[in-house]
């Protein structure tokens, strides 16, 4: 069994920063891309930052210059620094990634519970 766990959510001012972490925890072969997502109300689920097993990373226009993902292979950990956020910024944040469990099984996509991530005055 995987579990994503994230950490970190909280509320902050505009211009404030938090930094959001998710663990994988588990029967864990290899631990593919993983990403962040994030859901507003009222919005549909859409994609914040990726980082693939390599290392290359993928951003949302909006959110480019102002957050940085990164990755721990050893402990096969995400994180996702946010500076400079912004009332839209405001959802829950969601981990994801691709896992394989034991070598001959096919590469499943896990996601996290999400953390609310709230920014306002």
């Amino acid at each position: 069994q995987v579990q994503l766990v994230e950490s970190g959510g909280g509320s902050v001012q505009p211009g404030g920063s938090l930094k959001l972490s998710c663990l994988a925890s588990g029967t864990i072969s290899i631990v593919y891309d993983m990403g962040w997502y994030r859901q507003a109300p009222g919005k549909p689920r859409e994609l914040v930052a990726t980082i693939a097993d390599g290392g290359s990373t993928n951003y949302a226009d909006a959110v480019k210059g102002r957050f940085t993902i990164s990755r721990d292979h050893a402990k096969n950990t995400v994180h996702l620094q946010m500076n400079s956020l912004e009332p839209e910024d405001t959802a829950v944040y969601y981990c994801n990634a691709d896992i394989r469990t034991i070598s001959w099984r096919p590469t499943i996509n896990y996601w996290g519970q999400g953390t609310q991530v709230t920014v306002s005055s």
